[in-house]
């Protein structure tokens, strides 16, 4: 059985797969790009939801 953690992302772990600035991550949450969960102070982007991002800036 697959943990739910591991469906999710955090800022700093997409930041590390794009090879961009963290900051840059954080605009594309701010900018409604990506959508997210705040828990706490940090986000969690679902995998599902990162996969949607990137079919949206492939082209």
């Amino acid at each position: 059985m697959q943990s739910k953690e591991n469906n999710f992302y955090t800022a700093e772990e997409l930041a590390k797969i794009l090879r961009v600035n963290i900051m840059t991550i954080y605009r594309y949450i701010k900018a409604g790009k990506i959508e997210v969960y705040k828990i706490g102070k940090e986000f969690r982007i679902d995998k599902e939801e990162f996969n949607k991002f990137l079919n949206k800036v492939k082209n």
